[in-house]
């Protein structure tokens, strides 16, 4: 029978790490910093009326394991120890992930995009995938930018179990225009009524969106799934397809270009998520390095960063079991890790 160990914890019992994300989650057990491979699961969130009720189905299925702890990552803003996601009407607190894991241990919760900072110093090699020749900077700060149901973005400083991983909301920033095409693109995928965002355009439903933009040159705009996009551009042979990849990476370009300028991301830039590893080995190929490294007044010494992919899309899970192992989490166990 595991017995308490130091902080409440339960000696030899895994903890519980979990990445809510807009459209699956994913959860697995983790022990010592490690996920347990056969232990991840996936969920369409579509089959669950709220965060807990995931939680709870997945440890049903599991036996109901007693737990040394639990980290969930939230596509969403976390504050005070609550979250609540972008793009779902669900949320989560620090007392329900407690009720769901129970009394031993600390809890936390993480932005998926922290989660994914958190992850890097422990990624194999196999993970990374390199799309620009740049050098990073070793022991400089890392920017992670994820694009999948939303865009967001975190900044990592230090490595190693000190780093500090901060949040963020850029989805939410004023998409960058630079054209009368480009105002026109925003007032399309607005309708005109707000201020066109990052993520209007930059994500799974705003690759939908300039698909729509690009076809209604042919008649009413036409409706497809991001995964139905970008196959077609993978097979090279839609030119609706393509023009939509090019303006999606000529954006990604620029808006990722002012990312590295404001934050200078000396280590190097990681791109995760769904859409991000869809796009990503086209993206050179429709222009993204070229609107990346537009050099404008900057010093060519300061606009070259490295860029990568990462591969494993249960990458904020590793996150997650880092954060927990950390000596920030376990000291506050009542609180939610939001550095």
């Amino acid at each position: 029978m595991p017995r308490p160990g130091p902080a409440g914890r339960v000696s030899g019992a895994p903890a519980l790490v979990a990445d809510i994300g807009g459209t699956n989650t994913r959860i697995a057990l983790a022990r010592g910093g490690t996920v347990l491979a056969d232990s991840l699961r996936r969920f369409r969130n579509d089959d669950f009326p709220d965060p807990q009720a995931v939680l709870h189905a997945y440890l049903s299925a599991a036996g109901h394991p007693p737990l040394s702890g639990a980290c969930a990552a939230v596509a969403g803003p976390v504050r005070n120890g609550a979250a609540r996601l972008t793009n779902r009407d669900w949320a989560l607190d620090l007392a329900a992930l407690r009720a769901v894991a129970g009394p031993a241990g600390p809890v936390a919760l993480l932005n998926d995009l922290q989660a994914q900072g958190h992850a890097l110093d422990h990624l194999a090699e196999p993970a990374l995938t390199g799309i620009s020749e740049a050098r990073a900077e070793p022991g400089g700060p890392r920017l992670v930018i994820g694009i999948g149901t939303g865009f967001n973005i975190a900044t990592v400083h230090g490595h190693g179990p000190g780093c500090r991983v901060t949040a963020a909301e850029a989805g939410h920033a004023a998409l960058p225009l630079a054209t009368q095409e480009d105002l026109a693109l925003a007032r399309f995928v607005t309708g005109g009524t707000r201020l066109a965002e990052v993520e209007d355009v930059l994500s799974g439903r705003g690759l939908a969106r300039l698909y729509g933009w690009v076809s209604r040159h042919a008649g009413p705009p036409q409706q497809a799934a991001p995964e139905a996009i970008t196959a077609l551009l993978a097979r090279g042979e839609n030119p609706a397809a393509r023009a939509t990849g090019e303006i999606f990476a000529r954006l990604l370009g620029v808006a990722a270009r002012n990312l590295a300028v404001t934050l200078l991301p000396t280590g190097g830039i990681f791109l995760c998520g769904s859409v991000a590893r869809a796009m990503a080995p086209h993206l050179n190929d429709l222009g993204f390095a070229e609107t990346f490294r537009a050099r404008g007044r900057i010093p060519g010494e300061i606009g070259d960063f490295a860029v990568s992919l990462i591969n494993d899309d249960t990458a904020a899970l590793t996150g997650c079991a880092a954060a927990l192992t950390g000596d920030a989490a376990w000291r506050r166990p009542a609180t939610s890790v939001n550095d």
